[in-house]
């Protein structure tokens, strides 16, 4: 579904990762993880076209992501929906203005069609009766999944999240990750997750890659049970093992 290649992306002249290559496959949650600093916002966004890569391949579903070709990403975009960190809901209008807003900009559906859309995309996320509240009237975990909802709203075939526990208690946290487990069964639909939240991590994922900031790349990629109890890699078992002397400790500050 996602196909990475000899990828190298950062800022100006400073090189965050350097010939980075991996695959998602249909219908996995797979989850970039690794510690502070190490490139995995900077991959997302890569990946999604917000930031052009300095060189190398993304192919979305066959399609190759160009960051400068509008043509391309308007297409891309519509085969894939992004849960950002904040949530990114517009103060402004209600939940279900929101989760609207995709429907109406990318389809010429009769408002009757996308009414009925939007109430079933906030059922799928365990907000029916929400949609006329404003979202400053939601909890945290309750706009998290409004910014869900609207991430859903064109029927992707790829979910991207940005660290979607941050700012959550742990009940919260645990909740959603039991929703992101539900929709991926029910739906089929791939799941890219950024995130260094170890609980959710072996709540939910599939496969794993671990970035470096050292190594400017990917360390450790696989199962993440097995990479706990079988990596050779230092820096990948203090990561999953942060019981074992490291309760605290950044793993980035590693070497």
């Amino acid at each position: 579904m996602i196909r990475v290649k000899d990828l190298s992306a950062g800022y100006g002249e400073k090189i965050i990762l350097d010939h980075v290559s991996f695959r998602v496959y249909e219908g996995e949650i797979f989850v970039i993880l690794g510690g502070s600093g190490c490139g995995k916002s900077t991959l997302l966004k890569t990946i999604i076209g917000l930031i052009e890569p300095c060189s190398g391949r993304i192919t979305i579903d066959g399609q190759q992501v160009l960051a400068n070709d509008e043509t391309t990403m308007q297409t891309v975009f519509r085969k894939i929906g992004v849960l950002y960190q904040s949530a990114a809901l517009l103060g402004s209008m209600t939940v279900a203005e929101n989760v609207a807003l995709p429907i109406r900009e990318y389809t010429s559906l009769p408002e009757e069609a996308v009414d009925l859309l939007v109430r079933m995309k906030l059922g799928l996320v365990n907000l029916e009766g929400y949609e006329d509240h404003l979202p400053s009237e939601l909890s945290g975990g309750m706009k998290k999944r409004a910014g869900l909802a609207r991430a859903m709203a064109l029927n992707p075939k790829i979910l991207f999240f940005d660290e979607p526990s941050a700012g959550l208690d742990p009940v919260t946290s645990a909740e959603l990750d039991e929703l992101i487990l539900r929709l991926n069964r029910s739906l089929g639909t791939t799941m890219v997750i950024v995130t260094h939240e170890l609980q959710s991590i072996f709540s939910v994922a599939h496969r794993v890659i671990m970035l470096d900031r050292l190594a400017r790349g990917i360390i450790a990629e696989g199962n993440p049970v097995y990479l706990r109890d079988h990596s050779q890699n230092e820096f990948v078992k203090r990561f999953f093992n942060p019981q074992a002397g490291m309760m605290g400790v950044d793993p980035g500050i590693f070497p």
